[in-house]
């Protein structure tokens, strides 16, 4: 099952690839957490994260019932420090996960927090 997954990424980030202006969301999924990365692929830096393990997201994300709602927390947060540091624009890179569930509630939550993709 792994191996599928590092299949579809390596495909996946042949075309994918985030710069200055237009930086790389990043998407982790572990069994109960989820983590996201904005990334500067031409400088290799990361410029913004956010996880469900954040101390600042410890408070709403107690109140949630579940993974979905707790990946739209994140994905509104990390959309909010991408603001702050001024960027509106994104490449959304959904690391060989299919694009539903937990993945897809991060990044309605990111375009809810206003960043385009």
């Amino acid at each position: 099952m792994q191996n599928k997954r590092f299949k579809k990424k390596i495909k996946i980030r042949k075309k994918i690839s985030g710069t200055s202006s237009t930086p790389r969301i990043s998407v982790f999924r572990s069994l109960n957490q989820i983590y996201a990365q904005i990334i500067d692929d031409t400088n290799g830096t990361t410029l913004v994260a956010a996880s469900s393990l954040s101390k600042d997201l410890a408070k709403e994300i107690g109140k949630t019932s579940g993974k979905i709602e707790k990946s739209k927390i994140v994905g509104v947060n990390l959309a909010k420090k991408a603001i702050e540091k001024g960027i509106t624009s994104v490449v959304f890179d959904r690391n060989g996960y299919k694009y539903h569930g937990r993945i897809k509630a991060l990044a309605d939550g990111a375009r809810e927090g206003g960043l385009k993709f």
